[in-house]
């Protein structure tokens, strides 16, 4: 590029600090709230590999990204850790994007035998979805029959290898596993592991979302200091997604993330890529940004980098603020091929 880009900000005054990657649309997992079987079937057509951004198109799109602000890359899926040697992925960006927070969000299933390989390549931290720690519950929203055991044995090889403390995000749906939230409050308390509680979303169009079926973090917080008295503590950083509450007896802290009855859109300054190369500027957005035909058709880093700064410097997200007032909404895209 001829001139260096600069930090970008958006029609609401928020930067661009955050980029999460898809490395990939697929799951092994079947989550009721994520990827109903009903929809992602055996016959459903996922993305040819060819349509994926390669490896060094992704460290590629990165290094244009880190110039406009990034501080923070998540790669996460579908399932990030279906995406063959992710390993090195994580190497490649650890090298030309040195002092970027390097994070990884996974369903645990194949974290054990990739946990150290992660850490080595130069993966900072990671996330790790669990729902509920009662193995039928479990195995009713993964869908897969896939047992907590494995999942909890996870986190504890990822903790070994110093990639801890791992964040556990647990999503709580009323009449689902709400009953849980204590136990899984209990189980990650003096771990010091982080579990956060995330309001059920209407992601996507598949999820059967309801209203109804939102427990509020409100309730979620009595239900905890009830058992364990709580207060709430400062953020880590401006923007950072969840509420963190810390346990007055000193042994650890758990998050609340409230999309849905505490939106923060205001604070958002995430950008999303998917794995065949749009960015897409919210969760909850209709449609994204082509960027793969970019980086395919011959453009220059500084091509891209305008455009880039172009996307971002229009966008007017605020989806969470006005959810409620909507009287319908638009199909938007799945949180599968966007990560969460």
């Amino acid at each position: 590029m001829n001139s260096a880009p600069s930090p970008v900000v958006d029609t609401r005054r928020r930067g661009l600090r955050d980029l999460r990657i898809s490395v990939t649309d697929r799951c092994n997992f079947r989550c009721t709230y994520c990827m109903p079987k009903d929809v992602f079937g055996a016959d459903y057509q996922f993305l040819p590999h060819a349509e994926l951004l390669t490896f060094e198109e992704i460290v590629r799109l990165a290094k244009i990204f880190r110039a406009h602000g990034i501080e923070k890359i998540r790669l996460t899926g579908g399932e990030p850790l279906l995406r063959k040697d992710l390993e090195r992925l994580v190497a490649m960006l650890a090298a030309e994007l040195p002092g970027v927070d390097l994070t990884l969000t996974t369903n645990g299933s194949a974290l054990r035998a990739k946990a150290r390989a992660l850490k080595d390549a130069g993966l900072t931290r990671l996330t790790v979805s669990l729902d509920s720690l009662d193995d039928a519950t479990f195995k009713a929203m993964n869908d897969v029959d896939f047992p907590v055991a494995k999942v909890l044995d996870a986190i504890d090889a990822a903790a070994s290898v110093g990639l801890g403390p791992v964040k556990i995000n647990m999503v709580v749906k009323r009449g689902v596993n709400d009953g849980q939230i204590v136990d899984m409050a209990r189980h990650f308390k003096s771990s010091g592991n982080i579990v956060r509680f995330i309001e059920f979303m209407d992601v996507g169009a598949t999820n059967g979302w309801e209203m109804a079926n939102v427990i509020p973090s409100a309730e979620v917080v009595r239900a905890i200091n009830d058992v364990f008295p709580c207060e709430p503590a400062n953020p880590n950083y401006f923007g950072e997604v969840a509420k963190r509450w810390r346990y007055k007896d000193g042994s650890g802290e758990f998050g609340i993330i409230s999309s849905v009855t505490e939106a923060f859109c205001g604070s958002c300054t995430r950008a999303r890529l998917s794995s065949d190369g749009a960015i897409y500027t919210c969760l909850f957005a209709t449609q994204g940004h082509d960027l793969k035909s970019l980086l395919r058709g011959g453009k220059s880093d500084e091509e891209i980098s305008n455009a880039i700064a172009a996307i971002w410097q229009r966008r007017e997200d605020r989806y969470s603020e006005l959810r409620t007032a909507a009287t319908s909404r638009p199909r938007k895209v799945e949180m599968s091929f966007i990560g969460g």
